[in-house]
């Protein structure tokens, strides 16, 4: 019995031009496993349709052809198997740092008419301290134990919510939004975190602290991790495995691909190594320029069959299996 949590089987993903009414393909033929666990990093050129893949993960998008399972159930919705963290952030602007880390528990533990009743209530009972009347209330309990998480949780993503838990997404840095929207996901205990270029906005200092972050969280709660970049330094820092796709391929004949493809599927050194430290030595150097080489020179396209897809779960080409 194999231990794939994510599988992507045959998925093309099309739509019909403006122009002339024929479809343009954005994916071409996809598939990838992913074992429980594994953090993997897709990169490719902005336009390649990597986002297009994680929202098929999440089930807020579905392929034109072929089918996306997680647990080897076809993913037909969103629901709680996936945490989403997008590119600019996913905070309510009109709640501060602790309801944003509380909101996802709150939400999925109460109902509509309790927290239209309870919540005035609940307020007036914390302003007097009226403890008795806190614990009779169902609403309140809930609202204390996620407080009492989302606490922990911001903290081990190095915020202080004692100090900051009450100020409002405006008031916080770029990497404290971020770091408030990593814990928002943690609190529902997904079994896949999918990140959606989210370091983009920020500078190199906060990037490489935040990837520093994604691979702690990763070690402490063993999750399974889609991180999303068209940074081949983030990808080869971060990630146990490396997915690239690329619109840039000739097909058997020669000729030029339509849609993006699986180019590289590799193993990599990340996870044995905080992401700092990786990028220090000569291997990071090395990996980062061969696979930039082989992604984005749309200039020198790479034939079907000189794709490497080397790891053990790569789904390799029909050109490549004749070869062998």
């Amino acid at each position: 019995m194999n231990n794939h949590i994510i599988k992507i089987q045959n998925c093309t993903v099309s739509y019909p031009s403006a122009k002339n009414g024929q479809r343009v393909t954005v994916l071409n033929d996809i598939n990838l496993q992913l074992q429980k666990g594994e953090l993997l990093a897709l990169v490719g050129t902005s336009g390649c349709g990597k986002s297009t893949i994680l929202s098929a993960i999440l089930g807020s998008q579905f392929p034109t052809k072929g089918a996306v399972f997680i647990d080897n159930k076809e993913v037909t919705r969103v629901t709680r198997d996936c945490g989403l963290v997008p590119q600019n952030y996913s905070l309510f602007t009109n709640n501060t740092m602790l309801e944003n880390a509380i909101a996802g528990p709150i939400l999925e533990g109460t109902s509509l008419q309790e927290r239209i009743l309870f919540t005035p209530i609940v307020f007036l009972a914390d302003l007097f301290k009226a403890q008795k009347i806190l614990k009779l209330i169902r609403y309140s309990r809930i609202r204390d134990e996620a407080l009492a998480n989302a606490k922990e949780i911001l903290r081990r993503c190095g915020l202080d919510p004692e100090k900051d838990g009450g100020k409002y997404p405006y008031e916080l840095s770029g990497g404290m939004r971020q770091r408030t929207a990593i814990a928002q996901s943690l609190m529902m205990r997904p079994k896949i975190l999918l990140l959606d270029e989210p370091f983009s906005g920020l500078d190199e200092k906060t990037r490489q602290e935040m990837l520093d972050l994604i691979y702690e969280q990763w070690k402490r709660y063993n999750i399974t991790v889609v991180f999303v970049t068209h940074h081949v330094h983030d990808a080869v820092a971060l990630g146990t495995r490396i997915v690239c796709l690329s619109q840039h391929w000739l097909d058997e004949s020669g000729n030029p691909g339509q849609g993006a493809k699986i180019v590289i599927d590799k193993k990599l050194s990340g996870g044995a190594i905080l992401p700092s430290e990786f990028v220090k030595s000569e291997e990071f150097t090395l990996l980062t320029e061969s696979i930039r080489s082989r992604t984005i020179d749309k200039d020198n396209p790479l034939p079907i069959a000189s794709f490497e897809l080397t790891h053990p779960d790569a789904f390799k080409t029909k050109e490549q299996n004749n070869a062998q």
